[in-house]
């Protein structure tokens, strides 16, 4: 924990610098991390007035990575510049993430979200690498379930550009994205035949999708909403045109809504399905996406997601919230109705850390058929995309 501690009074003293720099502007102090309404703890005038950024030690306890583990993510959060009164536009976001969990997994990366928009316009663009242990399963008959874990090296790299069409709240864009993969089986039992399910192409490969984005988002917030739509859809293209050694398409399709039954009371709904054709790498296949479910334990071909979230603020800082859900995975061999049932059920508490930007931070605490999870979320925890 000392480098992380090292590291965050590092980017601390770096802002000082910054603000120092500025001449005129207010000394740093700790009123700058209260809010001027409540005196509550808050770091809204700090990201703006100091370029400061949420420091956020994430514990990772993701089943599938060894249930612990810690990331520090600096998230940096301005006011885009060209902010109109009365028109919401997301703010600007500049992330950068380094972790490292119980079972030896580590990575880094970074992230930029942000919008220009005179030219109606808004981008993603990232970058990561990472040494990842994972555990995959497979049910067979007689034997059941089986567990197979491997060790991935794994370089990516991420853009999108999407342009407002006329005055709306629908963007239509294109995105890539890079993947090259170094994947060794780590069976620990000696050298055994590789499963029916790994092909010696998806041990070392370069993987390069074109997309095509539609997205629509009427929220009254990016980070933690009370109200609003956000429907989004994309369909990839990995091809040899592309610069990809697999051919598969994938198209997924998601759709948020959230309002409030009372002033006190939000209402989330979330519905979610993921769709693969032709032959993707093993550890590509889509997977069922629940707090409280190991990321690859259920695969398909195509998979289904609903859930609802229920969140009720007891103050203006501190809210709690209970979620449910349900999912389903599909493949060439198991049909919707045969497939298993997969469903989550939880909890958690969040506290508002920045009003002005609306941003909701807590733990979730969820149990599924056969694992249990729990997590510290920024935002919300349906932040997949956005």
């Amino acid at each position: 924990m000392r480098f992380f501690y090292t590291t965050l009074v590092f980017f601390l003293l770096v802002q000082v610098s910054l603000a120092q720099d500025k001449g005129e502007k207010e000394k740093l102090s700790m009123k700058v991390f209260k809010d001027s309404l409540d005196g509550k703890l808050d770091m809204s005038d700090f990201l703006i007035n100091y370029h400061g950024f949420i420091p956020l030690a994430n514990i990772i306890t993701e089943p599938a990575l060894g249930g612990i583990g810690v990331m520090f993510t600096p998230i940096f959060i301005k006011p885009n510049k060209n902010q109109d009164l009365g028109e919401f536009i997301p703010p600007d976001i500049t992330a950068a993430f380094v972790g490292y969990t119980g079972n030896k997994s580590w990575g880094a990366g970074a992230l930029r979200i942000a919008s220009f928009p005179k030219q109606h316009l808004k981008y993603r663009v990232g970058a990561a690498y990472g040494d990842v242990n994972m555990d995959f399963f497979r049910t067979f008959p007689v034997v059941g379930e089986q567990k197979f874990a491997f060790n991935f090296n794994t370089t990516a790299a991420f853009g999108s550009l999407l342009r407002q069409i006329g005055k709306s709240q629908l963007f239509l864009g294109l995105e890539y994205l890079y993947l090259h993969n170094k994947v060794m089986p780590d069976f620990g039992v000696g050298e055994l035949p590789l499963p029916d399910f790994v092909d010696e192409k998806s041990l070392d490969n370069n993987l390069s999708s074109v997309g095509l984005v539609l997205e629509f988002d009427k929220r009254d917030n990016v980070f933690t909403p009370d109200k609003g739509w956000y429907v989004t859809s994309d369909f990839r293209i990995n091809d040899s045109w592309t610069g990809s050694d697999y051919t598969y398409q994938n198209w997924n399709i998601a759709a948020l809504k959230y309002f409030q039954f009372a002033p006190k009371w939000v209402s989330g709904f979330r519905a979610e399905g993921r769709l693969q054709f032709n032959d993707a790498p093993f550890y590509l296949k889509p997977g069922i996406a629940l707090r409280g479910v190991p990321m690859a334990r259920y695969q398909g071909d195509q998979t289904y997601v609903m859930e609802t979230e229920q969140r009720y603020d007891f103050t203006d800082r501190w809210s709690a919230l209970a979620f449910v859900g349900a999912g389903k995975a599909v493949t060439k061999q198991v049909s919707f109705s045969d497939a298993n049932l997969v469903y989550n059920y939880g909890t958690g508490f969040r506290y508002l850390i920045a009003r002005k930007f609306g941003v909701r931070t807590g733990i979730d605490v969820a149990w599924s058929n056969e694992d249990f999870g729990w997590y510290i979320v920024f935002g919300s925890a349906w932040n997949n995309r956005n």
